[in-house]
């Protein structure tokens, strides 16, 4: 039987809707003590990289290279954090060789 690659499962479009929403509706400028607008939209680029599980772009690996210093206040974010603290963040993270912060 021919599987078909373009169906996606209903939780999993609630899932990427609800980071892009969440993305979108809750993001603010946070301050850091560098000279960083922490932005989560910003990282919008590695949604497909993120949900579909994608080679994260070279504009998703830029962006998150951008916000790195955002990333421990992005987890601490008790909006961010399931997304930011999970498997595929990091996979995300070693690919663009963006080391996963201590925070």
């Amino acid at each position: 039987m021919k599987k078909n690659n373009n169906n996606v499962s209903g939780a999993f479009i609630f899932m990427a809707s609800a980071l892009l929403l969440a993305t979108v509706v809750f993001s603010r400028e946070l301050p850091v003590p560098e000279a960083v607008t922490c932005n989560p939209s910003q990282l919008t680029p590695c949604l497909p990289a993120f949900t579909w599980t994608a080679p994260p772009s070279t504009v998703c690996c830029n962006s998150l290279r951008q916000q790195r210093p955002c990333l421990c206040t992005y987890l601490r974010n008790p909006l961010y954090k399931q997304y930011y603290d999970s498997p595929n963040y990091r996979r995300i993270a070693v690919t663009c060789g963006v080391p996963f912060p201590r925070c």
